[in-house]
C-alpha cells in the first residue's frame, strides 16, 4: 500500500473539442495541476463538479487534501452582488460543487490550497466578497495576461506566516485574473502585489488552508504544493496515531 497522500483537484465542466468530437461536455483541467501534485509526492485525483452535496462529501471523506483550481468567475449572487458588465459567464454547478467540497474539507480539517478562482471561492465561502473587475480599481488590465497566456506581478509576502516559509519573501508570480478578493472573513492577508491587490491569504492556526491569487502550477516553485502534500501527510499520520 502506498504511503503517498491523495489530493483531490476540482475541475471544470464545459463543452470541449477533440479529435472528431465537437462541443462535448467534458470535465477538464490543465495537466500542470496534477503534475505539480505528483512532483511534490502526492497522488492527484480529479474531481468533477458533483451534482449533490452528498456526493461531494463522500469524495472528500476519501481524500487527504483538497486543491481548488483556477477557472471562470463565481456567480456574483454568491456574495450578494449583481454582475458587473464584464462578468458575463459563470457555472453554477461548479460553484455549488466546490462550495460543498470546501465545507466538507473544513469539517474534516483537511489541508486546502486554493489557486486563483480557488482563493476567491475560499473567501466567498467564508462570507467575503470580490472585486468583480480589477481594472476598475487598479487602472490597468495587466493582471489578466493575454488570451491563453499569463501576465506577471511581483508579490510581496508578509513575514511570519505559513506561506512565507514555503515560497520566501518575494515572488514574480504568473497571473491571469480580472477579479480579486475584497473581503476575507476568518482568513489573514499574507501577500500583496505592487498594485495593492491581495495575492495570498491563509487561515490562522495549525491547519493548512492557504489561497493564492496567482498560478504556481505554471512556475518552477513547488513550495506551495509541497506544503499541501506535507500537511496532508502529517494529518494522515496524526489520525493513524489516534487509532
Amino acid at each position: 500500500m502506498s504511503d503517498a497522500v491523495v489530493i483531490g483537484i476540482s475541475t471544470y465542466r464545459q463543452a470541449a473539442d477533440w479529435s472528431a468530437w465537437r462541443g462535448v461536455d467534458a470535465d477538464l483541467l490543465p495537466s500542470d495541476y496534477a503534475r505539480s501534485v505528483e512532483r511534490s509526492g502526492g497522488i492527484p485525483v480529479l474531481l468533477p463538479p458533483f451534482a449533490t452535496r452528498q456526493a461531494a462529501e463522500g469524495a472528500v471523506e476519501r481524500l487527504d487534501g483538497l486543491l481548488l483550481a483556477g477557472g471562470s468567475d463565481i456567480n456574483p449572487e454568491r456574495y450578494g452582488q449583481s454582475p458587473h458588465p464584464d462578468v458575463v459567464r459563470w457555472y453554477d454547478q461548479r460553484d455549488a460543487s466546490e462550495l460543498w467540497l470546501l465545507e466538507a474539507a473544513h469539517g474534516l480539517e483537511l489541508p486546502v490550497l486554493g489557486i486563483c478562482r480557488g482563493m476567491q471561492l475560499m473567501a466567498v465561502a467564508a462570507g467575503g466578497s470580490l472585486v468583480q473587475h480589477l481594472p476598475d480599481v487598479v487602472g490597468h488590465d495587466r493582471h489578466a495576461g493575454t488570451p491563453g497566456g499569463y501576465g506577471a506581478t511581483e508579490v510581496h509576502v508578509e513575514p511570519g506566516h505559513r506561506i512565507s516559509g514555503l515560497i520566501g519573501s518575494t515572488v514574480l508570480a504568473p497571473c491571469h485574473h480580472h477579479q480579486a478578493v475584497a473581503t476575507h472573513p476568518s482568513y489573514e492577508a499574507t501577500a500583496y502585489d505592487d498594485d495593492g491587490v491581495l495575492q495570498a491569504m491563509e487561515a490562522p492556526g495549525e491547519r493548512f488552508a492557504v489561497g493564492v491569487q496567482w498560478h504556481p502550477e505554471t512556475a518552477s516553485d513547488a513550495g506551495l504544493f509541497e506544503g499541501l502534500v506535507r500537511a496532508a501527510s502529517e494529518r494522515r499520520s496524526a489520525l493513524a496515531a489516534r487509532r
